[in-house]
């Protein structure tokens, strides 16, 4: 972007993450900018996003990511740090690193998007802050259980999958933050089940309409409140394959 039309951004983005109750200082909108930048360009080598209108990409990419940050349940997460599972071209989990300066944890099982995100990551000057790795959900090593105040998804899996993702990642008191279009009440039953087995409790569903219709949101939020009934993780591919509310 030239300087001209990053400072038109800049206020555009300010002003869009006001309105939604989100504070963003200018360090915090430049480095948010930088990002979707980063990720445009690299867009051009190969596949990253098919939201490449930079007003969209404010509002589905940027605003779309930091939707958690409105959770009332957000300030009870018992330790900062985080998951992003399936993170794609590092939305969520770099926007909320940059805005919440909490320690995070980007997961996906493309390798061409680790190298793409492990390279947004060194350009933000976030390396101390984000690391990310090739590896799909139920492949996290011993130093990853029990170890994050809050993992992220968004439209991954099914909510039931994800759940199961979630659950040996987090700390006693963690939240499971899954963000959907919209989710079928079927789904949303199995779910409920499937936390049950987990040790996992709905704390709250929130909706969202995004600007210009944009879309709808929904952030079905769970805590991790007791042990799991099963033995997590299960084998690679278990969790969509035989999904534990179907047991």
């Amino acid at each position: 972007m030239e300087l001209e039309d990053m400072n038109q951004r800049a206020e555009e983005l300010t002003s869009l993450l006001s309105s939604y109750g989100i504070e963003a200082s200018p360090n915090q909108v430049a480095l948010l900018l930088q990002h979707l930048n980063l990720v445009i360009e690299k867009n051009k080598e190969f596949n990253l996003t098919r939201i490449v209108d930079l007003g969209d990409a404010l509002s589905l990419h940027i605003l779309d990511s930091l939707l958690p940050l409105r959770l009332e349940s957000f300030s009870s997460i018992p330790y900062p740090s985080f998951v992003d599972i399936g993170t794609g071209a590092g939305f969520p989990g770099i926007p909320l690193g940059i805005m919440t300066g909490y320690h995070g944890l980007l997961i996906d099982s493309v390798g061409k998007k680790v190298e793409a995100d492990r390279h947004f990551i060194e350009q933000l000057l976030l390396s101390d802050l984000l690391d990310v790795r090739k590896m799909r959900a139920e492949e996290l090593d011993r130093s990853m259980t029990n170890a994050f105040g809050f993992v992220i998804a968004r439209a991954v899996a099914q909510t039931d999958v994800l759940l199961e993702y979630a659950q040996p990642f987090l700390k006693m008191g963690g939240l499971s933050i899954i963000e959907k279009a919209h989710p079928s009440d079927d789904e949303i039953a199995a779910a409920s089940r499937a936390a049950a087995l987990c040790g996992m409790t709905m704390v709250s569903r929130e909706t969202y309409e995004l600007p210009r219709d944009l879309g709808h949101r929904e952030l079905l939020v769970y805590k991790k409140t007791g042990r799991s009934k099963v033995r997590l993780p299960r084998p690679v591919g278990m969790a969509k394959s035989q999904p534990l509310d179907a047991q």
